[in-house]
């Protein structure tokens, strides 16, 4: 496999499998029955009459951030945080929402679904927040949905993920999977690989977007070598990679998660496997777990995303200059902060589009609210509460950063239930 893959620019995630329930822990048993709620149409009518706590009267108006700020995703989502708080700070200093200022309350969501699910119940009905950004895992998300809808409350979800599902309750502003995951097989095809080995954490998105993979693969002349998972938070992967490299692959594609992957590079690289060798395309790598796996293992290596630090545009040089200023020079964005940062915005306009708090108000202003995001222009799709989103596939290089070596060219239609592609029927 020549190294041509990783240097020259081209030319041109169904409902949660039936292993969910061995990925997440028992005790997500008692919300089973509401998650059957995930394939809903985001306009379809929410059966909750719950009623809204979130007080309007004052100066100020309250969010929730939840994030893992502890366990195996804090290595991820901390940064996730520290964006949302920029997105408020910046908000306040510009008048705030409405006249009101943010009073943002901040949860850990500690990298189990469960608790994800009682902060979520916490930050609704306890602190009548008037929205919620946060969540990473899909295990984190499948547990919130039921609680959002069932409270019609609002959560904006800003992570990619494996798409078929939408909820009148969730706006999902990271990508769906033909933003980023199919445009990421497209480059591999264009580029000549014939094969993959697919390597992944045991939950949700991993499941759920290799299933997607393979249906992509076996309507494209591409053969699957190999399907591994591994428990989030694993650090022993020498039995994996000694099963990829014998493989004879032509590429990995890898869905892990969090912490884990400092151990995977670190052996990959271990065993003498190169990008040139077997290249691997990574959708959960940002430039903040970069630094986490130590630029010498990892370097030279792809990731699928929509947005890199790199991106040169007006709004993002001012984005990160913000975010350095705030948080420390040595700090990189990275797509899901940049995700979350534009979550706040497009918050604000629905908000202010409505004139209104109130979910349904907001719920129903935020179809065609666009905002000139650090990616690019974003709009928010009216029909499933994603956005258009520009694909990107970038190449890790010695400074730690992301360089973009192929682009969409222009924002993608979110199509998380893939009904534009004939090797996807089946799947949702």
């Amino acid at each position: 496999m020549s190294s041509d893959l990783t240097t020259r620019p081209a030319s041109s995630r169904r409902r949660n499998s039936r292993r969910l329930a061995l990925a997440l822990p028992a005790a997500l048993s008692v919300v089973a029955v509401a998650l059957s709620a995930c394939g809903a149409s985001a306009d379809e009518e929410s059966s909750s009459s719950a009623a809204s706590c979130v007080d309007t009267s004052g100066a100020k108006i309250k969010v929730g951030s939840l994030n893992s700020l502890s366990g195996t995703m804090a290595i991820s989502e901390v940064t996730v945080r520290d964006s949302i708080k920029l997105a408020v700070e910046q908000i306040n200093a510009s008048g705030g929402v409405l006249g009101k200022q943010i009073d943002l309350v901040g949860e850990d969501g500690a990298s189990e679904p469960t608790v994800f699910a009682e902060k979520a119940e916490k930050l609704i009905s306890g602190d009548c927040v008037a929205a919620v950004f946060g969540g990473w895992t899909s295990s984190s998300r499948k547990a919130m949905l039921p609680v959002f809808e069932d409270k019609n409350a609002l959560l904006y979800y800003p992570v990619q993920y494996e798409g078929l599902e939408s909820s009148k309750n969730i706006f999902y502003t990271g990508a769906t999977t033909n933003q980023q995951i199919v445009p990421a097989l497209d480059y591999l095809k264009e580029k000549g690989i014939t094969s993959l080995y697919l390597v992944g954490s045991d939950y949700v998105f991993p499941q759920t977007a290799n299933r997607i993979i393979k249906a992509y693969a076996g309507a494209n002349g591409i053969e699957i070598k190999g399907e591994d998972y591994t428990p989030l938070g694993s650090t022993d992967f020498s039995t994996i990679v000694n099963k990829v490299r014998a493989s004879n692959a032509g590429a990995v594609f890898n869905t892990l998660n969090g912490d884990s992957n400092v151990a995977f590079f670190r052996e990959y690289k271990n065993v003498g496997l190169t990008p040139a060798t077997m290249p691997v395309v990574s959708v959960s790598i940002a430039e903040e777990e970069v630094g986490g796996i130590g630029v010498q293992n990892i370097e030279g290596q792809l990731t699928a995303w929509n947005y890199y630090q790199t991106v040169d545009t007006p709004a993002n040089k001012a984005f990160v200059e913000a975010y350095k200023a705030r948080y420390g020079a040595d700090k990189p964005t990275s797509d899901p902060m940049e995700a979350a940062y534009t979550s706040v915005f497009l918050w604000k306009k629905s908000v202010e589009k409505a004139n209104s708090f109130a979910v349904p108000d907001v719920q129903k202003a935020s179809g065609g609210v666009s905002f000139d995001a650090p990616e690019g222009t974003v709009t928010i799709n009216a029909e499933n509460n994603h956005i258009t989103k520009t694909a990107r596939i970038g190449e890790i290089r010695d400074d730690g950063l992301i360089y973009t070596v192929w682009d969409s060219g222009q924002p993608i239609e979110p199509d998380p239930y893939l009904k534009g592609y004939d090797w996807a029927e089946g799947l949702g």
